[in-house]
């Protein structure tokens, strides 16, 4: 007798997971061995549980579904995952085939297609609900056409851009001026459809087909080779100007350290993973999360990194929840000068 395939069910809504789980029964080769709702829930069931297949929402709490999809992969590679979303947006279903899911589902669709679905996928076939099927048509058309617009160059920006880079160090790299790259990016932005730095990087990930990694003998004047060994320093703050402020107070400093800049706590969850800075400065309030959760996370992601909280309205309370939370130091904005950057990239960053 074979053993039972160990299933997954993520979903944040408690009646989606009920309906799953008995649609799923029906399989009698399938055991459902537990169910979550939000991401960190969903990251601690993959280490305990390894399950077999992962049937999963993209839309729940503390959770980017495509970098999700990644990691996941990398520890257990080869877990089948099937997304079953209400979302039809481009974007995600693009995202999370390129990252790995073999396969997605509407939840709108009837109950025998997520059979077909879970059946094919764990026999190692993929699945798109039909009404998927043209969009994704339709959206190959579009990506072929701006992939042959896309010049050596632009494509030499993107990578830089999903790297986290700061437009000072872009300028250092590609040998070119801060305005120069300015006008590349406004230029950039509007051919791939995007308004912000955010959104080009959601989109270097989503379409990793338009972005080209500059080589040492890149053709680009002036461009400097990526050291993997420089020093990071990583910005959270959703305020452009003051990252883009204190960004060129670190550089004019101390021009070889790589400055990399989040807008969230979710954009800086992914940098910290992948680059494990040095040194991260975190803005207390933010938009989507406060800035002492978000230096507990960093911590937990990457317990090397010195996170140093930093905001405008300093608070005693604040503080000793700051340092609880694992910042070594607090700093009210007013106070952050030159001599302050030094002192603190000095005291984070041996020499």
């Amino acid at each position: 007798m074979t053993d039972p395939i160990k299933t997954l069910i993520a979903d944040d809504h408690e009646l989606v997971r009920a309906g799953l789980r008995d649609a799923l029964s029906s399989i009698p080769e399938l055991e459902v061995v537990g169910e979550v709702s939000n991401g960190p829930e969903l990251f601690n069931a993959i280490n305990k549980l390894r399950p077999d297949l992962l049937v999963m929402d993209v839309n729940m709490p503390d959770f980017e579904p495509v970098s999700a999809v990644k990691q996941i992969l990398q520890w257990l590679p080869d877990l089948k995952i099937l997304v079953v979303s209400a979302y039809d947006d481009e974007a995600y279903i693009t995202g999370l085939l390129s990252a790995g899911a073999r396969g997605y589902h509407l939840k709108d669709q009837p109950l025998s297609d997520l059979h077909l679905a879970v059946n094919r996928i764990l026999a190692g076939g993929r699945w798109l609900s039909d009404p998927l099927v043209n969009l994704l048509v339709h959206r190959q058309i579009n990506i072929s056409s701006t992939a042959q617009s896309l010049t050596k160059r632009q494509g030499e920006l993107l990578y830089l851009l999903s790297q986290g880079f700061n437009n000072n160090k872009i300028a250092l790299m590609m040998g070119i001026s801060v305005k120069t790259v300015e006008n590349h990016l406004t230029t950039l932005y509007r051919l791939i459809g995007v308004e912000s730095r955010l959104e080009a990087n959601k989109y270097a990930s989503l379409h990793p087909e338009l972005v080209a990694p500059p080589k040492k003998e890149s053709s680009s004047p002036g461009f400097r080779s990526i050291n993997e060994g420089m020093v990071s320093v990583l910005l959270v703050d959703d305020n452009s100007r003051f990252r883009t402020q204190l960004g060129r107070l670190i550089n004019r400093s101390y021009p070889s350290v790589v400055v990399r800049e989040a807008e969230d706590s979710q954009d800086a969850y992914n940098i910290v993973t992948q680059f494990h800075p040095k040194l991260a400065f975190v803005d207390v309030v933010m938009s989507d999360e406060d800035g002492i959760k978000c230096t507990s996370k960093i911590k937990s992601i990457s317990p090397e990194t010195r996170v140093v909280l930093i905001s405008a309205y300093p608070d005693r309370e604040l503080h000793r929840l700051g340092i609880a939370a694992g910042a070594a130091a607090f700093l009210d904005k007013k106070d952050i000068d030159s001599s302050t950057i030094r002192q603190v990239i000095d005291d984070s960053i041996p020499r």
